[in-house]
């Protein structure tokens, strides 16, 4: 009987994440390393721990995305890591509508969400480029990509041009046997809620915990989605299963957006 590779199987593979120290960030480092890939992964900050399978193959270094010569220092650790995978994942999040959210939230949203994201991944792509690889891009959008939203207006726009630049970016390196996608979570139950949660209390004069029991309840399936579940479908993006997808954005919402 031929023994046959388990089809997310990235032995031998080369994975980069950014935002990779806690929610989705971490729970994708760990798929990725107990498929058998080396991971190369990078945030602000110490590198978190866990006790997980191929803990052994990651390799972590610190980077601030909004600091110019922390940018110039990440793009060169991509590109001497010479990657087969991308997953795209460091952003922030504030809140504010057309009326108060200034032009000092716009910079920071933007720098990190959409400049530096975007700057990442042109490194990776010249990278797979130079060494002939036929890699994956996975990019993280958000449902708030979709749609506008009244308290959250450059969040929402600069996952919006995430969407839009993931499909530019499929067309272009599709010759080269490059794929880009995106996901787009809907809620999950990450550490970031608490933060969020906080921002809506202040803004909706709700009580503690009430916007993140509502958005749960909201959701066609019932419930907040886990990190895991954007992970899984990143190991999809990552892995042979995929070998004809690119250019689209798959939504992990439960059933938020309809497409």
């Amino acid at each position: 009987m031929t023994n046959h590779p388990i089809p997310t199987d990235l032995t031998g593979k080369t994975c980069i994440v950014t935002g990779a120290n806690g929610g989705i960030g971490a729970s994708a480092v760990e798929h990725f390393a107990a498929q058998g890939a080396q991971v190369f992964a990078t945030d602000l900050g110490p590198q978190f721990t866990g006790d997980f399978d191929g803990a052994d193959r990651v390799s972590y270094q610190a980077f601030n995305l909004l600091d110019a010569d922390g940018l110039i220092n990440c793009l060169a650790w991509i590109k001497s890591a010479d990657p087969d995978v991308l997953f795209n994942n460091a952003a922030i999040f504030d809140m504010g509508t057309v009326l108060d959210a200034d032009l000092a939230q716009y910079d920071r949203l933007f720098g990190l969400n959409v400049r530096s994201f975007y700057a990442v991944m042109q490194a990776a792509a010249q990278s797979m480029v130079a060494q002939n690889r036929a890699g994956s891009i996975i990019n993280l959008a958000s449902q708030a990509g979709h749609r506008g939203e009244a308290l959250v207006a450059h969040y929402c726009a600069t996952k919006a041009a995430v969407i839009s630049y993931t499909q530019s970016a499929a067309l272009a390196l599709a010759p080269h046997h490059i794929r880009v996608n995106a996901i787009s979570p809907g809620v999950i139950d990450t550490p970031m809620w608490q933060d969020v949660d906080a921002l809506f209390a202040k803004f909706e004069n709700k009580a503690p915990g009430q916007k993140k029991r509502e958005v749960g309840e909201a959701v066609p399936l019932g419930h907040m989605g886990s990190p895991s579940d954007v992970a899984g479908t990143a190991l999809y993006l990552a892995s042979d299963l995929s070998s004809y997808v690119t250019a689209q954005t798959l939504c992990v919402d439960g059933g938020n957006v309809l497409r």
